[in-house]
């Protein structure tokens, strides 16, 4: 696979994971802004909290999708040849991921990339992404804070892959998709220590 196509793959990973699903939903099916709405955020539980539960699921699964689809196009694609540059799915699975947080579409802002972080990240760490994925239940479940879910969700994400398989390029891309989850929930995190947070 030559850089041109590369290249080509890492922008339409971008231009798909921004593709702003909760506001164009919300904006079809309540004619309201979420960006003015709630936390502002575009992500399934803000979706939820203007739309609606059924709107927010069907968000979660485009989010999810949009994250999916560009790593495994890219992984079908390059299966045959011999050499395939690791570092070169992660930027893939990481451009998708930084559409959904960054998007083009909405002057660069977007939602925190939870779950477009695990649809990107599935197929690369599927171990990982599943046993995360239980404990931000168990999380949501017992604090009632999707925000601390998420944030913890992220956490566990490298440290799940660190303990299965070691220091290994995967943990350092697992690591940075924790970062930004880390990053983009900051005024979470604060809400969060002054008891303020928003409810699901």
């Amino acid at each position: 696979m030559n850089i041109t196509i590369q290249l080509t793959f890492i922008l339409l990973g971008y231009l798909l994971g921004a593709i702003p699903f909760g506001y164009i939903l919300t904006r079809y099916h309540t004619g309201e802004n979420i960006m003015e709405k709630g936390s502002g955020n575009v992500g399934s539980t803000n979706v939820k909290r203007i739309a609606g539960k059924k709107i927010a699921v069907l968000t979660q699964l485009l989010d999810m999708l949009k994250g999916f689809l560009p790593v495994a196009v890219c992984l079908l694609l390059t299966n045959n040849e011999e050499i395939v540059s690791e570092f070169y799915i992660y930027c893939v699975a990481l451009a998708s991921i930084l559409g959904h947080d960054f998007s083009i579409f909405l002057k660069f802002k977007g939602g925190k990339g939870v779950n477009t972080t695990l649809g990107a990240s599935v197929l690369i760490a599927p171990f990982s992404v599943f046993i995360s994925g239980a404990i931000y239940f168990i999380v949501k479940w017992r604090f009632k804070y999707v925000s601390l879910a998420s944030i913890i969700l992220s956490i566990t994400l490298p440290l799940t892959e660190l303990i299965i398989h070691g220091l290994s390029s995967t943990f350092y891309y697992l690591l940075v998709c924790t970062i930004l989850i880390v990053f983009l929930h900051r005024t979470n995190i604060g809400r969060l220590l002054d008891r303020r947070e928003l409810s699901p």
